[in-house]
């Protein structure tokens, strides 16, 4: 007899949706801080739904529990168990994981399926079925996905339980070390070379702010005013507040002063003001407007389409508006001076990375102001820094090796630190924006897009990588570890039979992942293609297969929809033929309405095509919170 699952019954979905959201504000030792990926599902939704999928309702077992009050008793207590489980703090939990994984033994004779995702993304489905014991496997046809997932399933399990080679990390303390202890401790001491070492390189184009490392430096992107009377370097601002928090309103105050140098004989100044009299307001807070932007000196309307034009033409100027420095717990500001302007003027570093973004309004809108290269979006100071810490993988691979590790162990360590400089362009490039109630700069992925900024942060680069080690290691050292691989395939070629499928499949053109990835998977290949020289092979990201809905690779919206549709049937009509008729499968797909029934508005039916519920669908789906 077919056994119903926990998850074609019943699931304590206020729970897992708690947890879901929870999960946003979780960064230390989240697998999600090793590497950004966008729209990740969170884990504990994925934890909850592998479980549910594995695990057989009672009422499917009536030789164990013949009565309903038995069979609602027994399907409590599995609910107990995925209330607890989908609980981060609980990820570690040896014995409630046990207890997770003996109720999934017993539902499978002992032997539970391999879990697939054929669009595995950020991973978090491959890593939630090695925490529940599972055979894990996960494919997608982006090399950077791949990357993650290897990072995530398979490098680390290959150094289980082993010791850190580092002299330093190894004599720090004498332990056991256990999972992946030694080789995060090993990242962050390689980790702390690197930095010593860039430090070594460009530290000096960072020069200290109040007797104190610099935060930030707050540029304004300039362009001409057309006006030929005026003529003047005119800011293009979005706002000129620092800091809102009562108590320490800071903003910028700009003048126009005479200057002999400039044609105009004018220039703006920027000074930093606190007299909450002189604050900005919504009637004049920055220079750009709905429509364009206004010149501070003459109040002439530039529109949009001229500053894209000459954007595109000659390329827009920039000019320092603030300095950001550490204070006593709390940021100082400072207002421009020539050590702090001379000393980002820096040329362009030898041997950058070749890269062409692509151009889609809404998602890359960068493009359409002539920043058409990877490298257009970073600054020669930020440039400077990716470079050097790029540079310095290898070097890492090398030092391992000196220091005893094997040849397979160097190419690990230095696989994770080759991500450092993904986690600082995402810190650090001309598209961060200033937060003034955090007082803090937004990430470049804040939105799942790369967009236009007016006035934008430079981070303190080398300072940022210091966070980025650290949390790669503190992630690398609470994965879970089990069987694992990943691999590079396109959907419909990784499913085969045998496999429990369980999926996160792109969302028709909400995100272009290969075209955002791009920004990426240049400095991936950079630093660590010798390590990785079949996965990074090509110069980028591959994209004619992605199955993504984008109007701008297939000729137009109708034939984008028939592409996405075609390949997404495709890919499921596979699953299909080869879905195991004993488990169900799972596929999240997020979605604004609702469905209804005869009794009103209902949510997300579960049902399963290969157990023959409903031959028009393609799959399982519920609808769980999102953790974008």
């Amino acid at each position: 007899m077919q056994k119903r699952k926990l998850i074609e019954v019943a699931l304590p979905l206020e729970a897992i949706n708690r947890e879901s959201a929870r999960e946003k504000a979780i960064r230390h030792g989240h697998p999600s801080t090793i590497h950004l990926w966008w729209a990740r599902r969170p884990l504990a939704a994925a934890r909850a739904v592998l479980f549910a999928q594995l695990v057989d309702d009672p009422s499917s077992r009536p030789d164990k529990f013949p009565t309903d009050a038995e069979q609602r008793a027994e399907r409590e207590r599995l609910h107990r168990i995925i209330e607890r489980l989908v609980v981060w703090e609980n990820t570690r939990d040896d014995q409630l994981l046990r207890e997770a994984r003996q109720a999934i033994l017993d539902s499978t004779d002992g032997n539970p399926p391999p879990v697939l995702d054929p669009f595995a993304g950020g991973g978090t489905i491959p890593v939630e079925a090695q925490r529940l014991g599972l055979e894990a496997h996960a494919s997608d046809l982006n090399p950077v996905a791949v990357l993650i997932n290897k990072a995530l399933i398979e490098i680390p399990s290959a150094f289980r339980n082993q010791a850190p080679v580092h002299p330093g990390a190894a004599e720090a303390e004498i332990r056991t070390w256990r999972g992946a202890e030694g080789l995060a401790a090993d990242i962050r001491a390689y980790g702390e070379w690197m930095h010593g070492e860039v430090q070594k390189l460009v530290g000096h184009m960072f020069p200290v702010v109040g007797g104190k490392p610099g935060v930030a430096w707050i540029w304004a992107r300039t362009i001409a005013c057309p006006n030929p009377a005026c003529g003047i370097e005119m800011p293009l601002v979005r706002s000129w507040w620092l800091a809102k928090k009562k108590g320490k309103e800071t903003f910028v105050v700009p003048s126009i002063v005479p200057d002999a140098t400039h044609p105009s004989g004018h220039r703006v100044e920027f000074a930093i003001g606190h007299d909450k009299a002189y604050a900005p307001d919504s009637g004049r807070d920055g220079t750009v407007e709905r429509t364009g932007a206004k010149c501070l000196s003459c109040q002439t309307s530039v529109p949009f389409d001229y500053i894209r034009e000459t954007s595109r033409e000659i390329g827009l100027g920039q000019q320092l508006m603030a300095v950001v420095g550490e204070g006593n717990r709390k940021r100082n500001y400072f207002a421009p001076d020539p050590i702090q302007v001379s000393a980002a003027a820096v040329p362009a570093p030898d041997d950058l990375p070749a890269g062409e973004l692509t151009d889609w309004p809404g998602r890359i809108n960068v493009y359409r102001y002539g920043l058409t290269k990877v490298v257009d979006l970073f600054t020669n100071r930020q440039l400077s820094v990716l470079v050097a810490y790029s540079d310095l993988a290898e070097q890492v691979r090398k030092r391992v090796l000196e220091d005893g590790g094997s040849a397979e162990y160097a190419a690990a360590v230095a696989t994770y630190l080759g991500m450092v400089p993904s986690g600082i362009a995402n810190l650090s490039s001309t598209i961060t924006s200033w937060r003034e109630q955090a007082e803090s700069p937004r990430t470049t992925f804040a939105r799942q897009a790369l967009p236009m900024v007016w006035d934008f942060v430079e981070s303190h680069g080398i300072e940022k990588a210091g966070g980025v080690v650290d949390r790669i290691a503190h992630a690398v050292a609470a994965l879970p570890l089990g069987t694992g691989e990943a691999r590079q395939l396109d959907a419909a070629d990784s499913v085969s039979s045998g496999y429990l499928i369980s999926t996160d499949p792109p969302y028709y053109d909400n995100i272009d992942y290969s075209g955002l990835s791009d920004y990426f998977y240049v400095w991936l290949r950079r630093s660590i293609r010798h390590l990785h020289p079949d996965l990074l092979a090509t110069m980028l990201v591959p994209k004619a297969e992605e199955l993504v809905a984008n109007p701008y690779r297939h000729g137009g919206k109708d034939k984008a929809k028939a592409f996405f549709e075609a390949g997404f049937k495709d890919v499921f009509a596979q699953a299909r033929a080869v879905a195991r008729p004993d488990f169900p499968i799972t596929v999240y797909y997020a979605f604004k309405q609702s469905e209804t029934d005869a009794g009103g508005e209902a949510s997300s039916w579960l049902g399963n095509p290969a157990r023959g519920n409903d031959p028009e669908w393609l799959g399982d789906h519920i609808d769980l919170a999102s953790a974008n």
